[in-house]
């Protein structure tokens, strides 16, 4: 089963219009000739962004990563959000051409499957079709444990409660995902609305359904969430998900 792109089309409110074209401004004012293209994924490029509520994200494609100084690009996103209150958070992803189409699996499924080309041109279309397989779902989550044991990190160092309520959205967020990953041979897409993601878990996946709506709870309103209660509900959560992961690749190399 060959997985479809999340959005077939961008769909930008004008609410938001004039905030991606100012992004793609400024970055290609700053770094020139170093970008290859530049992509968004989420509720902006859906048409489903709501003022105060959505996030920007926003990935760009360059021949080296290292060309683009993340100091100034945070310094473009400070000041966008500025001129731009009514978004909540913006985040930019970089990677290389060559992670790209050297990875299909990986950074091939983000571009090609996740996110829609806004400027440039779209590299995910030199991506092969990814199968929906076990070696796909292993591909997937190879910098998964990296990447949890990095906002574990922050969430279990931060003092300011903002940054508590960020850190316990995102990795809620990225559980769910990752949990979503396990079954995505019985759904057959790859579902981005949280809301179904989860419906989906519990429908498939043989994980305490208390442990899968406490993550979505927690996604949908992180404030004031006990910082040492959510860290042992993650950790069961990744347990389990590690277990299934390890179980999929003891299958599929004694076939």
């Amino acid at each position: 089963m060959i997985l479809e792109k999340v959005m077939s089309q961008i769909n930008i409110q004008s609410e938001y219009k004039d905030l991606v074209d100012t992004y793609v401004e400024h970055v290609l004012n700053e770094f020139k000739d170093k970008i290859h293209s530049i992509y968004m994924c989420g509720s902006i490029p859906k048409g489903t962004a709501q003022p105060f509520k959505s996030d920007a994200d926003f990935t760009i494609v360059c021949a080296n990563p290292k060309d683009i100084d993340y100091e100034r690009l945070s310094s473009i996103k400070d000041k966008l959000l500025e001129e731009y209150p009514f978004v909540t958070k913006m985040d930019t992803i970089i990677c290389s051409m060559d992670d790209v189409l050297s990875r299909p699996n990986d950074w091939g499924f983000w571009v090609k499957i996740i996110c829609v080309c806004i400027h440039g041109e779209d590299i995910g279309e030199k991506v092969p079709p990814i199968i929906i397989s076990p070696e796909f779902i292993l591909d997937l989550n190879t910098d998964t444990k990296e990447e949890v044991e990095r906002v574990h990190r922050s969430l279990s160092n931060a003092s300011d409660d903002a940054m508590k309520t960020r850190y316990t959205k995102g990795y809620s967020k990225r559980l769910l995902r990752a949990l979503y990953s396990l079954i995505i041979e019985d759904t057959g897409i790859w579902e981005d609305d949280i809301t179904k993601m989860k419906n989906a878990i519990l429908k498939f996946c043989e994980i305490d359904s208390a442990l899968v709506e406490y993550l979505y709870a927690c996604y949908l309103d992180s404030r004031h969430v006990p910082v040492e209660e959510f860290l042992r509900n993650a950790e069961e959560v990744y347990r389990y998900f590690e277990n299934a992961l390890h179980t999929m690749a003891a299958s599929r190399n004694s076939k």
